[in-house]
């Protein structure tokens, strides 16, 4: 229940869209009262540009993605490496016969790297999918496609592909890996979405060491530059505050110990 509540409470408030409705709205209203439709026509309208056009996409960002810092090698050993799903697009990739991926495919080439120099680390793939209707395929499926691209044999890796939200990719990943007490697992994923994907791990007892890639910022908010598009904008601000109430709604439901995770102190 909780998938299916998040996922269409998402379609309603979306700012971009619930923004353009009350433009839309205010503009029919208008029609019969004048002074009320062009008000919520303004609102609507003025919204959208503030949105579009402002810097709050990047200063929601921000504080995100550098809650942990990118990954430096500590000389400890690595066992595994978890990637989580969400960057793949199951339904060009079904349609066209090859792994089609959005902005965050750094998940991807992290994979292929890390598998790399470290040749004895258990790899796995978390993602299912996170649509309402039914996919064509998982998007653990995607990665596998996409496997010999990045030189990595399908035998290195195991795939969990039942997963819905973040939640789920932690708890199915630990039953499926049953790490064994001591070991470190890196966890990959884009860096805004680190602080849940991490407090959502160390809820189910898997303790993970952050490896964020994916950054959309400079690290700086850039409080007087404009974005290029309204298009642009709204993106960086739907996906930063996506974010944020995520984070609320986990923590206020236990799936998260905390409002913000961050590194635990050593």
């Amino acid at each position: 229940m909780f998938f299916y509540v998040s996922k269409v409470f998402w379609l309603v408030v979306a700012p971009s869209t619930l923004l353009t409705v009350l433009a839309v709205a205010g503009l029919a209203l208008s029609l019969r009262w004048h002074q009320l439709g062009m008000t919520l026509a303004t609102i609507g309208a003025v919204g959208l540009l503030l949105i579009g056009l402002g810097p709050f996409g990047r200063m929601l960002l921000v504080p995100l993605e550098g809650r942990f810092p990118p990954y430096v090698e500590s000389g400890r050993q690595v066992d595994g490496i978890i990637v989580l799903g969400g960057s793949e697009l199951p339904g060009i990739s079904a349609a066209r016969g090859q792994p089609s991926f959005q902005e965050s495919a750094e998940r991807i080439l992290a994979m292929g790297e890390l598998a790399r120099l470290y040749p004895n680390a258990r790899i796995v793939v978390a993602g299912g999918s996170g649509r309402l209707s039914d996919s064509p395929m998982q998007e653990a499926d995607v990665v596998r496609m996409a496997l010999p691209q990045i030189g990595l044999a399908e035998e290195r890796v195991m795939f969990e592909s039942a997963s819905r939200n973040t939640a789920e990719n932690a708890r199915l990943a630990m039953a499926l890996v049953k790490p064994a007490p001591g070991e470190n697992w890196l966890l990959v994923t884009s860096a805004y979405h680190m602080p849940r994907a991490v407090g959502c791990f160390r809820a189910v007892g898997f303790p993970v060491t952050a490896y964020p890639v994916d950054f959309r910022t400079t690290g700086v908010p850039g409080y007087f530059r404009l974005f290029s598009s309204v298009a642009e904008g709204l993106s960086f601000f739907e996906l930063a505050l996506r974010e944020w109430v995520g984070l609320a709604v986990y923590y206020f439901t236990g799936r998260i110990d905390s409002p913000l995770p961050g590194p635990e102190a050593r």
